[in-house]
């Protein structure tokens, strides 16, 4: 059975073709996807499939099969999620104040887990520059998609975007575009350069990156079935330190998931 294409841009996606892509993004991802989303992943493919000259999604199935470069395009269209500075505020009124009780170790350390574009990290080093002056902290944002950390790393974002940055904290780290450039901000160099960006996907054994005061994995778990958010806490919390917060999005739980984190209020959590 066929599917009409969003705006006939493309080919039609079949029932099998669809269950393929399908498989292979949980696979590859861990990410699964419910029939709902099967407009989406048409629109989003629709073009690559133009420029690779492909005519049906079966030739793309096949051509993710074969490894190579491709399975990192197709994860960068499937997984990317817009975003913004300050999202689900109450989070952040959390951390303003956390951050002053945290023990005095040689760094504070926050991981953003699943960052997209950079705006939820870039707000984490704002508070922290802010509340923690005189120590040292770093902020590590990590997501599996490659072009949006490249797209991180350049902190260059559409001013609708800071719609929730104070204005204090707006003219204190980002500067306006004018000219060809309004419209904008850029985050300035000196906060930039305390954030440092990796590619990571969850559903992989993770790198050594040592140990962080807070975690934060917001609105991701909603794209996993229960199996894989298990996995994925699991791989994730031994990078928590004891006393750790481990933050999730407002949709989101973590009940019957983990028994080593207790719950502080509705989405923040901390390690025994």
């Amino acid at each position: 059975m066929h599917a009409a294409s969003p705006s006939g841009l493309g080919p039609p996606i079949t029932d099998a073709e669809f269950t393929s892509l399908r498989d292979w993004l949980y696979a590859n991802a861990g990410i699964h996807l419910t029939p709902a989303k099967r407009p989406l992943v048409t629109s989003r493919l629709a073009k690559r499939l133009r420029d690779l000259e492909l005519g049906t999604f079966t030739q793309y199935v096949k051509l993710l099969s074969a490894g190579g470069e491709e399975r990192q395009v197709a994860l960068d269209l499937l997984t990317t999620n817009e975003t913004y500075f300050f999202r689900e505020p109450a989070h952040f009124e959390f951390l303003k104040r956390l951050l002053p009780q945290l023990p005095s170790h040689p760094a504070v350390r926050i991981w953003s887990a699943a960052c997209s574009t950079g705006e939820e990290p870039y707000s984490i080093a704002m508070l922290l520059s802010e509340m923690l002056p005189n120590r040292s902290w770093d902020v590590l944002g990590t997501d599996i998609s490659r072009r949006v950390l490249e797209a991180a790393r350049t902190g260059h974002y559409k001013l609708d975007r800071a719609r929730n940055i104070s204005p204090a904290l707006l003219s204190r780290y980002c500067l306006k575009g004018t000219g060809s450039q309004a419209g904008t901000l850029l985050v300035n160099r000196t906060l930039r350069a305390r954030v440092q960006f990796e590619p990571v996907n969850l559903n992989a054994a993770l790198p050594d990156f040592g140990t962080f005061d807070v975690i934060f994995l917001r609105n991701v778990m909603i794209y996993f079935d229960d199996a894989t958010k298990r996995e994925v806490i699991a791989r994730m919390l031994p990078l928590l330190r004891p006393g750790g917060h481990f933050i999730i999005g407002h949709s989101e739980s973590l009940n019957g998931i983990t028994s080593e984190l207790r719950t502080v209020s509705p989405s923040i959590y901390r390690r025994a």
